[in-house]
């Protein structure tokens, strides 16, 4: 049989060295605009038209949010950047022997540099039932999967009269997980009695399981305690030092053996490395990220680099924006040096600190040479960061309108943002009541 490179077709490059980066997400991006004025030619592959700002994606799923309103056209780059082309496609395989990336679709392309960005994906542990069960919170589609299965459940609950407690359980408290579980505690104590006045808002929990002795295990002790009291006084039941064994598509079993019932299982617990990357030729250390030298680049592979969560370097790094953002940049001021002829030089990440809200006026903010930061000045803080980190004045604009609706009016207003909502049946008729106590299939995701 012929070989990939022989049987697939090329993207057409021009006399000038060509860059590939795979992945348009904060390093992918990052690596880009790092490279706008090189003498070269920057390719861009994502298997999505647009970058998502994954830190708001919670604020989607909460309805809070329009899916547009953190999502950057990746082709727009393309007005500040002559030096860009953006290619679709998903990565099949890396051959970084022959320089060339196959992708979906019969596609290839050959590389002088390569950028991996990829990213990483939801780590569910093995964990039986979780991946069939629970609905994640990495991409714009699980947020508004999560989205309209809750508002599909309500307008159930409503027309079956509430037979049952209704129950919503977050599994992770970490930054995502305590950001959701505090919108969806503001979303029904702010909200729910005049969105829905059948029902009854004292049988509407909410849950929010971690394994951990606390929340938020990255952050200072007083953050941690500040996060749980604010939780707590918002009504969100926690368990903590607590395991998920199971899920099922009425709840889960904890390790004590105990089953919690829920509606809605949200899994906010762990990321990791998609398994093709290990067919790929490249090294791959802890978790099997790929193993990078001082300088972000692939071990044994001087024209290849990595940043990212999917990528492991020698200074122990967070899998989060900024350290990818960071990565991204030098990455791609690294290719411009080589092709000037210099030398590569060490990455130095510039530590800026951690944010978490938990909701109006709540937030925790850990940032070096600084004490701890709890309540509405970290609140503020937030605000402020994630705005200015979107992409694009119209996302900035659109955010600032929709979050202060949010926080400032929606007490009065009361207008979320909702999708299409299923129409749902009559107690006894084709389908069982969605609730908490009366398993039914129907609540596995479909995908």
């Amino acid at each position: 049989m012929a070989s990939p490179a022989h049987t697939q077709p090329h993207v057409v490059r021009g006399d000038r060295k060509r860059v590939v980066v795979l992945g348009g997400g904060f390093g992918g991006l990052a690596a880009v605009r790092a490279m706008t004025k090189l003498d070269a030619d920057v390719v861009l592959v994502d298997r999505h038209a647009y970058n998502t700002f994954q830190p708001l994606l919670y604020q989607v799923a909460t309805a809070g949010l329009n899916p547009g309103d953190i999502t950057y056209f990746l082709r727009s780059r393309r007005a500040h950047q002559k030096n860009l082309q953006f290619v679709k496609g998903d990565v099949r395989r890396v051959d970084p022997v022959a320089r060339r990336v196959d992708l979906d679709k019969g596609l290839s392309l050959d590389y002088d540099y390569l950028v991996v960005a990829t990213g990483v994906t939801t780590n569910y542990f093995g964990v039986p039932g979780a991946e069939e069960h629970a609905l994640a919170l990495y991409t714009r589609a699980q947020a508004l999967a999560v989205r309209d299965k809750m508002f599909t459940d309500l307008e159930r609950a409503v027309r079956q009269q509430q037979p049952h407690d209704l129950r919503v359980l977050v599994v992770g408290g970490g930054a995502t997980g305590v950001e959701m579980a505090g919108s969806l505690a503001e979303l029904r104590n702010n909200s729910a009695r005049t969105l829905y006045p059948e029902l009854d808002i004292d049988r509407m929990h909410i849950t929010l399981v971690e394994m951990a002795p606390q929340l938020l295990t990255p952050f200072p002790r007083r953050s941690q305690r500040y996060a749980r009291r604010a939780l707590e006084k918002r009504g969100v039941q926690l368990r903590l030092s607590t395991m998920v064994k199971e899920v099922r598509p009425d709840g889960v079993v904890v390790d004590d053996g105990e089953f919690i019932h829920a509606g809605l299982v949200i899994w906010a617990s762990g990321i990791k490395v998609p398994e093709t990357i290990s067919e790929w030729g490249l090294p791959q250390g802890k978790g099997g990220r790929i193993d990078v030298g001082p300088d972000l680049r692939v071990k044994g592979f001087d024209d290849v680099f990595a940043v990212g969560d999917i990528a492991v370097s020698p200074e122990a790094l967070a899998q989060l924006a900024q350290p990818a953002l960071q990565g991204g940049k030098h990455a791609g001021k690294q290719i411009g040096r080589l092709l000037e002829g210099k030398p590569t030089e060490e990455f130095h990440y510039f530590d800026e600190g951690i944010l978490a809200t938990i909701g109006r006026s709540s937030a925790v903010a850990k940032i070096p040479y600084l004490p701890p930061i709890n309540g509405f000045l970290a609140w503020l803080i937030w605000l402020f960061v994630h705005i200015m980190y979107l992409l694009g004045n119209r996302n900035r604009i659109a955010t600032i309108v929709n979050l202060s609706v949010r926080y400032l009016s929606w007490s009065r207003s009361h207008n979320a943002i909702v999708g299409e909502v299923e129409t749902p049946s009559l107690p006894g008729a084709d389908q069982p009541a969605l609730d908490a106590d009366a398993p039914s299939e129907e609540r596995a995701v479909a995908g």
